[in-house]
């Protein structure tokens, strides 16, 4: 058998009767007008016989857990992946999650979905680190920092071994996993993040369009910072349908006072433990949040989204992880934008990091 140059094809070249034939090499075609437009460019065609007709998208995920097996259900049916690694402590899990994932393949699109162990994770343009211990109801995300630091420096070194082009951790405490899987890889910043305040940002923005009215699509709005406790809501910056928060509200008679902003922001920063504390975990949203990340890596689409990312002199953060709206493309984070905030907000964002940094600093990291 060989492939059409023209259009990846195969073909038996014992039967089709396009071909061409040279002193160096052989083309066959599956018809006359493939043949056509092969002698028209050659140049163009024989190029790409060098190349994978079809380009692999290949994610490994780390930790097939409720969050792990949601973000593998949520990508298969994205359809912006074909080629999906599952890799757990416990094998026997993630064999289940594939086994199910793969007999649901005909209503979606098609991914070869395997279980692995760390070596498979060669070749990933993602792998996604949800391995870790969850968070239990009443326990804070930094109250796991310990637990799963131990985790995170034990796998993040067999990973990047490997050398996939990103690491993408989605395990609590986030932030200061992001920091020890940074400083434990040796990789670049912007091939190490985390997926931050974008389930927050989220949850914000949804809170604000109830509130308003709106579809969330048309707000503008972000929550930075550490994704937890201290995180911070960007009020002076959230915008719907081109106009401030605040004149929306004094234009469509809608009350703008603390007590609405405090108790719409109470809600974002207790979603999750109301959640925990009603069905055990948080999945569905964190998964879709990473099916974004990974669709602005895969596609190109520098798309500005609230990660988790290393800060240099950010308003005077330096050395930290936490969440600022980033330019997400195929190298991972492009740059980094530098919001306009207000001085309460300033403070805040540096109280946040502050908090994360007496994290790492009992971890001696």
């Amino acid at each position: 058998m060989a492939r059409d140059p023209v259009c990846g094809m195969e073909v038996n070249s014992g039967e089709t009767s396009f071909a061409i034939h040279s002193k160096v090499t052989s083309y066959y075609f599956c018809t006359g007008r493939c043949k056509e437009s092969f002698e028209k460019d050659p140049e163009r065609y024989i190029s790409r016989l060098d190349q994978k007709f079809i380009e692999e998208r290949k994610i490994s995920i780390v930790g097939t857990g409720q969050v792990g097996a949601t973000c593998a259900f949520t990508l298969m049916n994205s359809g912006l992946v074909n080629s999906m690694v599952l890799i757990d402590a416990n094998r026997e899990l993630a064999e289940g999650h594939a086994l199910d994932l793969r007999h649901g393949m005909s209503f979606s699109q098609p991914c070869k979905i395997k279980v692995g162990n760390y070596e498979d994770c060669r070749n990933s343009d993602i792998v996604i680190v949800s391995a870790g211990a969850g968070q239990k109801p009443g326990e804070s995300r930094l109250d796991l920092v310990k637990k799963n630091t131990g985790i995170i420096k034990d796998l993040i070194p067999k990973i990047a071994e490997q050398n996939p082009r990103i690491i993408l951790i989605v395990t609590n405490p986030v932030d200061i996993l992001c920091y020890v899987a940074h400083k434990v890889s040796g990789f670049p910043m912007n091939r190490v993040f985390g997926s931050g305040t974008m389930l927050d940002t989220s949850r914000f923005r949804s809170l604000i369009g109830e509130y308003c009215g709106v579809d969330p699509r048309n707000i503008h709005g972000y929550i930075l910072g550490e994704h937890g406790d201290s995180e911070v809501p960007i009020w002076s910056q959230v915008m719907i349908g081109g106009v401030d928060f605040k004149t929306y509200c004094e234009t469509y008679k809608l009350d703008y006072n603390d007590l609405d902003r405090d108790t719409i922001f109470s809600k974002v920063k207790n979603a999750a433990y109301e959640i925990i504390n009603k069905k055990g975990a948080t999945y569905y949203a964190i998964a879709l949040a990473v099916t974004q990340i990974v669709r602005s890596i895969l596609r190109d689409e520098n798309s500005i989204l609230t990660v988790s990312t290393l800060l240099d002199d950010y308003y005077g953060i330096e050395d930290t992880y936490m969440s600022v709206p980033a330019v997400i493309n195929r190298s991972g984070i492009e740059r980094i934008i530098r919001i306009t905030v207000n001085d309460q907000e300033k403070d805040a964002l540096r109280h946040s990091a502050d908090v994360l940094k007496s994290i790492i600093k009992e971890l001696g990291i």
